[in-house]
């Protein structure tokens, strides 16, 4: 049985994942819907393909939709794809573009409920009631579609010590490295490989 949410610094580390059926389920005739959104200021189509291409080789059946702005989410085929997909994956990309277009939108809502949510390096940070925009390290609003974390990309020193100097000290961050994993299911965290976190500039475990 699937988790409902994964968090991968890449794509490397997903695929890494994919074949442990303790996390996931067989991928044959899965049905996976892959959402470029984060990739729009470079090439939607490129990251559509790198995305589709380790569940295309398993087996699973793929469709990538083109959310590109806040024109596109609102159709009804996008949400019901949203909704009645196995797995929904996240592109990497600007996680500050995807934030404005899924916001309060049917498309964003959709998300959401995916049964299983994949997202892929910065786009992650979206995730959560509170993000960091990677421009500078400041704590913003997230979309709140899974809760437990703050979870941000790897930076500078400066940049990170900034993150955490700011960040409420109840919050736990979450750092994700390019091999880093975080496995969400029913409200609980669990974390693999290049993961550092943090609370109140702490070092604690989930378990904390």
């Amino acid at each position: 049985m699937s988790v409902s949410t994964l968090v991968v610094g890449s794509l490397e580390a997903l695929e890494a994942l994919m074949d442990d059926e303790t996390l996931l389920d067989p991928w044959p005739e899965r049905d996976v819907v892959i959402v470029p959104t984060a990739a729009a200021f470079g090439s939607m189509v490129e990251a559509a393909i790198h995305c589709s291409t380790p569940f295309e080789s398993r087996g699973a059946r793929v469709e990538a939709l083109m959310i590109a702005d806040r024109s596109s989410n609102a159709e009804a085929h996008f949400v019901a794809r949203l909704l009645h997909a196995d797995v929904v994956v996240l592109s990497d990309g600007s996680a500050l573009h995807a934030r404005s277009v899924w916001r309060a939108s049917p498309v964003g809502d959709a998300l959401a409920r995916a049964r299983c949510l994949i997202a892929v390096g910065e786009t992650a940070s979206v995730l959560g009631t509170t993000m960091i925009d990677p421009r500078g390290g400041a704590p913003t609003t997230g979309l709140g579609y899974r809760d437990g974390l703050v979870v941000t990309s790897e930076a500078s020193r400066e940049q990170l010590t900034r993150t955490r100097s700011l960040l409420d000290d109840s919050l736990t961050l979450a750092v994700v490295g390019a091999s880093g994993v975080l496995i969400g299911d029913e409200g609980t965290w669990r974390a693999r490989g290049a993961v550092t976190l943090t609370r109140a500039g702490v070092s604690v475990n989930l378990d904390d």
